[in-house]
This record gives C-alpha cells, sequence and structure tokens, in this order.
C-alpha cells in the first residue's frame, strides 16, 4: 500500500460506484451536507426495518460491504434517482455503518475529500458510548475535518449532528486513548444490544476497524481479524495494547504515510476474506 491510496477523494474498494450507477446519483445536492442528508432516505435500520412490515429475509442486506452493492439493491427495489424520497420498504436495510460508507461513497463520487470513521457515540445513552460509524468531509474554507452524522440529521439529539461537537463521537482511537490515560469507564462503551461487546476490548476492536476505514477498507461492524477474537476473550497481553497504542496515535496524527506502514502489520490489515 501506498499514500497515494490515502486520497480521500477517491473511492476506495467499498465506496466505488459503477459507471451505469452515476447517473442515479446525478441529481444529489452540491453541498456535502445535503448529499448526506440524502442518505438518511436510502438506508433504513433492521429493527426499524422489521417495524415497517419489511420481511426478515431481507435483513441480510446488512452483511453488504460494497456501495455499489448496495446501489444494486436500492435500483432493484426502485430504479428512481437516488435523489428522491423513498419509502422504508424501498431503502437498503443496513447499520450507521452503511448510513457513513454511502454518504462516503457519494461524496467522494463528487470529488469531494471524505472518509467514514468507525468509533463511539455518546449522544444515544447519557453516560455511554455506543458503537457508531459517522462521516467526515474536509472543508477548505475551514481547514479541517467536519463530522457529520447522516442518520440523526433532522433530530435534537445533539446542537448540530452536521458539524459534531468535540467529544461527542470518538474515534475508536480517540476512545482507547481516553481509557488509557482513566479517562473514562471502558464499561460504559460497547454495542447496544450485546451482553459481550462492551469495554477494553470492543475499544480495541473498533481502534483497529478505524484505522482500516482511513486506509478506506470500511469494515462491517462486526468483521473480525487479526487478533480481535483473542482481545474479545481477553487472551492478549501487555504487547497488544502497546499496539493499540500506536494505533491510536497513528490515527490522531493523520500521517499517510504511519497509517499505510501500520496497516500493513499482520494483526491490522483487513485479510483477503473479507476484501473479497
Amino acid at each position: 500500500m501506498t499514500d497515494d491510496v490515502l486520497d480521500y477523494a477517491r473511492p476506495g474498494p467499498f465506496t466505488c460506484l459503477d459507471a451505469a450507477q452515476l447517473p442515479l446519483i446525478a441529481g444529489l445536492p452540491d453541498d456535502p451536507v445535503g448529499i448526506c442528508a440524502v442518505v438518511q432516505g436510502l438506508v433504513i435500520q433492521p429493527t426499524d426495518a422489521v417495524a415497517s412490515g419489511i420481511g426478515e429475509h431481507r435483513t441480510a442486506e446488512k452483511n453488504i460491504r460494497r456501495v455499489d452493492e448496495l446501489v444494486t439493491v436500492l435500483n432493484g427495489l426502485d430504479p428512481a434517482p437516488l435523489h428522491l424520497p423513498r419509502t422504508p420498504e424501498k431503502r437498503v436495510v443496513g447499520t450507521c455503518r452503511h448510513f457513513a460508507t454511502m454518504a462516503c461513497a457519494f461524496l467522494r463520487a463528487r470529488g469531494v475529500t471524505a472518509r467514514a470513521r468507525c468509533g463511539f457515540a455518546t449522544y444515544f445513552v447519557k453516560e455511554q458510548g455506543l458503537d457508531h460509524w459517522i462521516t467526515e468531509y474536509w472543508d477548505t474554507d475551514r481547514a479541517r475535518w467536519v463530522r457529520i452524522d447522516s442518520e440523526i440529521l433532522g433530530t435534537q439529539l445533539v446542537d448540530d449532528p452536521q458539524d459534531l461537537a468535540p467529544g461527542e463521537f470518538l474515534t475508536g482511537g480517540e476512545a482507547w486513548t481516553r481509557y488509557r490515560e482513566g479517562l473514562i469507564d471502558p464499561a460504559t462503551f460497547g454495542v447496544a444490544g450485546t451482553d459481550h461487546a462492551w469495554g477494553w476490548a470492543e475499544i480495541s476492536g473498533n481502534a483497529v476497524r478505524d484505522l482500516a476505514s482511513l486506509c478506506k477498507y470500511e469494515t462491517l461492524p462486526w468483521d473480525e481479524w487479526g487478533r480481535m477474537t483473542e482481545a474479545y476473550d481477553d487472551k492478549t497481553g501487555p504487547e497488544y495494547d502497546q499496539l493499540i497504542d500506536t494505533v491510536a496515535a497513528a490515527c490522531a496524527q493523520d500521517n499517510p504515510s504511519a497509517l499505510t506502514s501500520l496497516f500493513a502489520h499482520e494483526d491490522l490489515a483487513v485479510p483477503q476474506r473479507i476484501v473479497g
């Protein structure tokens, strides 16, 4: 992997669109927030899908990684351009990761520098960090990354979901660093609706997933590789903690050379079985 792979204005393996699909996004708004807002009408969470009467057989759509495949599903449900409002049954069933990654793909298709981030939202449940994905894009005028949560645009969960405030969303690496510094209780960080995916191991897992996303491999939230499973089983030791320290530092520094070099580590690189 080379540094030029980290051109976030260009699609990666999971955020590419087929040439034949580009007309479907021709009507998207020109501004990043508008593009992200459209995604809100294209994806539906599994629980909301069931509540809307969508058959459980469609729940498997949440396992789709590639955005071009998600768009194929959407086009099969309704061939209308993707900027047009859709009723729930004509949306693809996915998770927060799908909201974030689809928004990232559409932004990149428009040449906007953007990336999906894996971590934890602190705004769903008080005093908890829940597993979550968001999108961020580079604002040239303000010379900074802007974090936006496409899934909650238009809600009152935070003051400004189109520009999340510091601490409202923590990447896996940011949460790991706070855990190592004793600033958060790791037991309050995890995956809603599960009993096992909580604590330091979930934080370390999201740190690795966020590294992969920064290297343009936006995996599924439940994808495991390297030593993730060992960590969940509490079978790693201090040397693995130190490796995650390095991951967190590299993601915070946002240095392409450090990111791509680290991503080549045997415990961190996304395996071919996931890349497909």
